[in-house]
This record gives structure tokens, C-alpha cells and sequence, in this order.
């Protein structure tokens, strides 16, 4: 049975050109995605940040690598330097959003 479901869905991809598969699966994550977050309760987005932002260091690790993995050194400079500009603004940006969060659940004094 699962044999077969596999080598129908390789027959499948093999006749949708890539682009269009690509697509919906972009389309069928950011759904995915949408749904999931709408569905979680507040006290728990402050973990799911926090998760989120061990993610995006390690996009920066990617980011790093990328540098050295371009044979064209001008276009591995440039899509390096970007990679490694966003991906610190999205890590920067998240732990101090995870902070403020936090800031929240402290008790106030007096």
C-alpha cells in the first residue's frame, strides 16, 4: 500500500514542473502557519518567540556558510552580507520582543 501511494506520488511530481509544486507549498505553510498561530494561547507565545529566534541564529549560521559557498566572490559578498544583515535584525528584533513579553508577567512592586 504505501509503495504505492509512493510511487504515485513520484509519478505526480514528476509531471508538475517544479515552480507549481514549489508554490503550493509555500501556499499550503503560510495556511498552515496562519492557522497554528491563531490557535495558540497567549501565555505561550513567549516560548514559541524564544523558539523562533534559536531558528533565525541558526538561519544566521546559514547565513555565514553562504559566504563561502558561492564560487562568484562578489555575489557571495553581497548575498552573505544581506543574509547576515536580516537574519541579525530578525534575531535582534525577536529577543527584544520576547523580553517585553516577558516584562509582562513580572509582578509590580508596591
Amino acid at each position: 500500500m504505501i509503495a504505492e501511494i509512493s510511487q504515485a506520488a513520484s509519478q505526480v511530481t514528476a509531471q508538475v514542473p517544479s515552480e507549481v509544486f514549489l508554490t503550493f507549498i509555500l501556499l499550503l505553510s503560510i495556511f498552515l502557519g496562519f492557522e497554528l498561530i491563531n490557535k495558540v494561547p497567549a501565555t505561550l507565545h513567549t516560548p514559541l518567540m524564544s523558539g523562533a529566534n534559536a531558528i533565525s541564529g541558526i538561519t544566521l549560521v546559514g547565513a555565514v556558510g553562504l559566504v563561502t559557498a558561492i564560487d562568484d566572490p562578489d555575489l557571495s559578498k553581497w548575498l552573505g552580507a544581506a543574509a547576515v544583515a536580516f537574519a541579525s535584525i530578525n534575531v535582534v528584533g525577536g529577543y527584544l520582543v520576547t523580553d517585553r513579553m516577558l516584562a509582562m508577567f513580572k509582578k509590580k512592586e508596591g
